[in-house]
């Protein structure tokens, strides 16, 4: 899960996602331990944040080692949920990280 999740949460991902994600206030995140790699919600987030791990750009390879590291300690979420009230104010606003609430 990339940065442009980050104050969005869209869940579309879920209806198709055998394992789920990892959820805080506003951000998901994907447990690389629990993930199958199967790929099926990549089409489904409407603001691209999923992508496969070779693709991630170079600005945001980070993301990859901060998901793991957030996903230990967020509960799992399985099911589909509203995105955030303003998520389409913030789906397009680069360099959100330090909007990220653990």
């Amino acid at each position: 899960m990339t940065e442009a999740c980050m104050r969005c949460k869209y869940t579309d991902g879920f209806d198709v996602c055998p394992v789920g994600f990892r959820e805080s206030p506003n951000f998901l995140a994907i447990d690389p331990d629990e993930c199958i790699d199967c790929a099926v919600c990549i089409p489904e987030c409407p603001v691209n944040a999923i992508l496969p791990e070779e693709d991630v750009p170079a600005d945001q390879v980070a993301f990859i080692k901060l998901n793991a590291d957030l996903a230990k300690g967020w509960p799992s979420i399985t099911k589909r949920k509203a995105a955030l009230p303003d998520a389409d104010e913030w789906k397009d606003v680069k360099n959100k990280l330090d909007q990220l609430q653990r």
